[in-house]
């Protein structure tokens, strides 16, 4: 198509070539079907492109295209790209956002799976004993752990060397989680400061105060709070702890019954009940559980302040060692009733209907029989 049939003509050859066609039988529909079948199949980004439009809006309208800048064009490839844009799916992102509460499994798997191997030079899996003392043990001490079960024990000893890292993103979503079920607190707060001390630790920094449990202690207050069962128990003892009179550090005394947690497991006290349950990261977990709920309950009824806390500690870690099964019973006890609402640690003893199981191990009082005590003491250590 030349530039010639595509030039505008003057009203008399317009009117000229009319009559000609109209003589001749020509009909202006047969054009106009010719005009469109010529377009027809064309894309319509491309129309700009064709030849009849570029003449005639060019000639009508003295329109010249401009340049289009780099800038615009950039822009343009950048908006096209960004329907191509495909959401990343999967839960590992999501689980490494600030604020989300882990579990004591997920906690556990992370150390299953680091390196540990510095920190498990520095265990001694059992106490070495010499002369009477070996002797007396050998015939009359616990049995020897399950030669399957000793690599589970030296993860348990091992954890307990490592230290706490607020770079590492799971130490500090136990941290927050702790913090989050004791306090019932919805927000992040910060790992360092002064609200720790509202939970029991010594100082703004709960690393200090881990020195001869490590990252256990961490760990046991984690399955405290995060498991269903003890839940309930370990918001009491923390209601306990903040008592006006008979108030104590909770986390701090929390960290303590861990560390009889390992010096039983390190003496073999609980070698017995590890190899009839065939585990023993369940059966420390248990133990350290019921020794803590024993301290709250003796703490509670006998009325014990902050003064009494060594005695107090001292008389639990022999009674721990000496007899865990007879507290593992009582916990398993207790939290049977508490599930069925008959049973509180700072309430009255509740019970309803003949069926119910004797309690004789625990007995709970209410808060008027508390007598005034100094609530002056000394810190646990």
């Amino acid at each position: 198509m030349n530039e010639k049939s595509c030039s505008f003509h003057s009203k008399e050859e317009l009117r000229d070539g009319q009559g000609e066609r109209l003589s001749a039988g020509y009909s202006p529909s047969y054009d106009k079907d010719k005009s469109v079948l010529a377009f027809r199949g064309i894309p319509i980004s491309e129309l700009k492109n064709h030849g009849i439009l570029q003449a005639l809006t060019t000639e009508a309208y003295e329109w010249e295209p401009r340049v289009v800048s780099t800038e615009v064009v950039r822009a343009q490839e950048e908006w096209e790209a960004v329907d191509t844009i495909q959401p990343e799916t999967g839960s590992q992102a999501s689980s490494e956002q600030p604020g989300q509460l882990i579990s004591f499994s997920e906690a556990l798997q992370h150390f299953q799976t680091v390196d540990l191997s510095p920190f498990k030079k520095r265990i001694q899996p059992t106490i070495r004993r010499t002369g009477l003392a070996a002797l007396r043990h050998y015939l009359f001490g616990p049995p020897k752990l399950h030669q399957r079960l000793r690599e589970e024990r030296d993860l348990v000893l091992t954890i307990a060397q490592c230290g706490l890292d607020s770079q590492d993103p799971v130490h500090g979503r136990v941290l927050q989680t702790i913090y989050k079920k004791l306090t019932g607190s919805k927000f992040d707060c910060a790992l360092h400061g002064n609200h720790w001390e509202d939970l029991g630790f010594q100082g703004a920094n709960p690393a200090t105060d881990l020195r001869g449990a490590g990252f256990l202690a961490l760990l046991h207050l984690l399955y405290l709070v995060m498991d269903s069962k003890t839940l309930p128990m370990a918001q009491e003892i923390f209601r306990l702890s903040r008592h006006h009179i008979q108030q104590f550090p909770f986390c701090l005394m929390s960290v303590n019954i861990t560390h009889i947690a390992i010096q039983a497991l390190r003496e073999e006290c609980l070698s017995r009940e590890c190899n009839r349950q065939q585990k023993v990261i369940p059966v420390v977990n248990s133990f350290y559980a019921a020794t803590f709920l024993h301290l709250a309950h003796v703490w509670r009824t006998q009325r014990k302040t902050i003064s009494d806390s060594g005695f107090v500690l001292k008389e639990l870690e022999v009674l721990a060692k000496k007899s865990p099964r007879r507290l593992l019973k009582t916990l398993e006890l207790y939290l049977a009733r508490v599930s069925k609402g008959q049973a509180s640690l700072l309430g009255a003893q509740k019970c309803y209907g003949p069926e119910a199981p004797p309690f004789k191990d625990l007995t709970f009082t209410g808060e008027s029989d508390l007598q005034s005590h100094s609530s002056e003491g000394v810190w646990l250590i």
